[in-house]
This record gives structure tokens, sequence and C-alpha cells, in this order.
């Protein structure tokens, strides 16, 4: 049984670049357009790791992560927040909403990969 990840950005080449990358290290992935639409996707089904931008429409990644973390099957999610925000302040706030890791973009897919495994549990 393969490991799921949710893939969430607004960004359909993102969303591409990042699905190609974990299903070639053999991941099974879901992907969201947005907080919001990630939220749906949350519906009970087992997910081992979430990625998600920080800066979407409707809803953005930090209240989408604190969203997901209200919800008790997903509470233990680990969440790797993927953005061009370099900003300490965001970090944190990332971090206080439950985010365990932080991929800058542009990131290459190998280093974003390196993340994911350090984070899904074997």
């Amino acid at each position: 049984m393969g490991k799921t990840v949710l893939v969430v950005d607004d960004s359909a080449s993102v969303r591409q670049v990042v699905s190609i990358a974990l299903k070639g290290a053999g991941y099974d992935v879901l992907v969201g357009t947005d907080g919001k639409d990630a939220l749906q996707k949350l519906d009970g089904r087992r997910i081992h790791l979430i990625i998600s931008d920080v800066n979407m429409p409707n809803m953005d990644g930090i209240t989408f992560v604190t969203e997901a973390k209200k919800l008790p099957a997903y509470k233990f999610t680990p969440i790797i927040m993927l953005t061009t925000e370099s900003q300490e302040d965001k970090k944190r706030q990332a971090q206080a909403a439950g985010a365990k890791a932080w991929v800058t973009k542009p990131f290459q897919p190998e280093q974003m990969l390196a993340a994911v495994s350090k984070l899904i549990a074997p």
C-alpha cells in the first residue's frame, strides 16, 4: 500500500511538478487547489503527509493547516509548507499552526522529496 500525500497549491504548474516528483518516488498523490478545496479532501481517508502552499485564494495555507489540525484524523499528519515566503514571522505562524517543515520555491524536487521522506514514517 503506497503512502498518500495531499498537495495543496493554487498553481497548476506547482501541483504538477510536485505530483510528478512524488509519484516518481512511489507516493500516491491527492491534490487540492486551495485550502478550502483541500479541507474537503480531508474526509477521513488515510493521508500520510500534506504539502501546502502558503499564499492561496479562498483559504491560505496557514489557515488551512490550523483547520486541518482541528480534525482528529489529521491532528498528527505532518505538514510541509511550500512557499516563496522566506519571512521569519510567516515561518513562525506556520510552525505555530502545526507545520513541520518549510521548502522555499523555487525548489529542487530532490530537496522536497528529502523533506517528505524524513517526515513520512516508513
